[in-house]
């Protein structure tokens, strides 16, 4: 306690210096100690999120607790430095990130379902089918392709706007680790696994009062399209003498 004291003080000047409230978020406590045959009180702390943030950022790395405390804070800023980012872009950037992302955990649930017992392209496109069915409650990928007046060449997740796209990335993502982490190894259970994850992803969708997904309206520009004019916009940039990490 005597060489956490030492940190701790450090912490609460990075605090004061911060604008921060010593006192709400090292709060000081008093706690009973046994010593020997008698007990005796010492002074102790209560620390805020933030107060553990500031210690565990003036702390030894060389500790393992420390370490993984100072990498639990960098991910979790850097998290939200993306969500930030993400919140500041208009709705099409917003489906291009989204899309793009689709794009990679479906190759991820591809190899789940793969190693999950979903061999053949047929028993692949019943695994997406059952996907889409409990998310859409019961239509398939033709459905959804009917339903947004969709040319065959075009993919349904081109023609999403960015909640929809959100939620079916939410439907990937959930059904991958859970084949992983159920340790799934025949296709029926597979199949059913991807069913029972939509329909509790619309589930949800429901009990927080949200818009079905079905009932969303179909963007005016599919992806392939936004995907040209960003490509346009970014060359100009680039012709233009200026850095693609302007925009």
């Amino acid at each position: 306690m005597r060489n956490f004291i030492k940190v701790i003080d450090k912490a609460m000047i990075a605090c004061k210096m911060s604008g921060g409230d010593v006192a709400y978020d090292f709060a000081v406590v008093s706690k009973i100690i046994e010593a020997g045959a008698a007990s005796k009180p010492i002074s102790d702390y209560e620390l805020s999120r933030y107060a553990c943030y500031l210690i565990v950022q003036n702390g030894d790395p060389r500790k393992e607790v420390i370490a993984l405390g100072q990498t639990y804070f960098a991910i979790q800023t850097h998290s939200q430095e993306i969500a930030d980012r993400f919140n500041l872009l208009d709705e099409n950037e917003k489906r291009l990130v989204a899309r793009g992302n689709i794009r990679q955990w479906n190759q991820l649930l591809a190899e789940a379902a793969r190693d999950s017992g979903v061999i053949t392209a047929n028993e692949f496109a019943a695994f997406q089918n059952a996907g889409y069915m409990g998310l859409y409650d019961g239509e398939t990928v033709d459905d959804i392709h009917k339903r947004k007046m969709l040319d065959v060449k075009d993919k349904i997740h081109d023609f999403m706007g960015s909640e929809e796209l959100i939620a079916n990335l939410f439907r990937i993502s959930q059904t991958e680790s859970k084949l992983k982490r159920d340790k799934i190894n025949d296709r029926a259970s597979a199949t059913t696994t991807h069913y029972t994850v939509g329909k509790e992803v619309r589930g949800a969708i429901e009990k927080i009062g949200g818009t079905m997904l079905e009932d969303l309206p179909k963007p005016e520009k599919g992806i392939p399209e936004i995907e040209k004019e960003a490509l346009k916009k970014l060359k100009q940039k680039t012709a233009d003498g200026k850095l693609m990490l302007d925009e």
